[in-house]
C-alpha cells in the first residue's frame, strides 16, 4: 500500500533523525498533507500508530495540518515540519 511506504519511510528518518540528535525519546511530530496528498488526518494517523511501535516515536504526540489549496506546490506532499527530541543533558540526566 502506498501510504504505508510513506509513512514507514517517515518513521525511518524519524529514527534517523533522532539517532544523529543522541535522542532518547521523539515526544511530537508534526507533519503537513498536502490537499492532493491521498490521506486524510485520521488515515495518516492511523498508519503512524502501526509504523511507531518498537521506535523511538512510540507515543510520541502527533499533530497533522492539512493544506486546503489543491493549487498549492506542495498539495501532493507529506511534510514533517517539526519534531522534538527528548535529549539527555551532559551529566546524563
Amino acid at each position: 500500500m502506498h501510504e504505508t511506504g510513506i509513512v514507514r519511510d517517515m518513521v525511518r528518518r524519524l529514527e534517523a533523525m533522532a539517532a544523529e540528535a543522541g535522542a532518547t525519546r521523539i515526544s511530537s511530530v508534526e507533519v503537513r498533507l498536502g490537499a492532493l496528498s491521498g490521506f486524510s488526518p485520521d488515515h495518516f494517523r492511523v498508519h503512524f500508530d502501526e509504523e511507531v511501535p518498537g521506535t523511538l516515536a512510540e507515543g510520541a504526540t502527533l499533530n497533522v495540518r492539512v493544506l486546503e489549496d489543491a493549487t498549492d506546490p506542495h498539495a501532493q506532499d507529506v511534510m514533517m515540519e517539526s519534531v522534538v527530541f527528548e535529549v539527555p543533558d551532559a551529566d546524563g540526566g
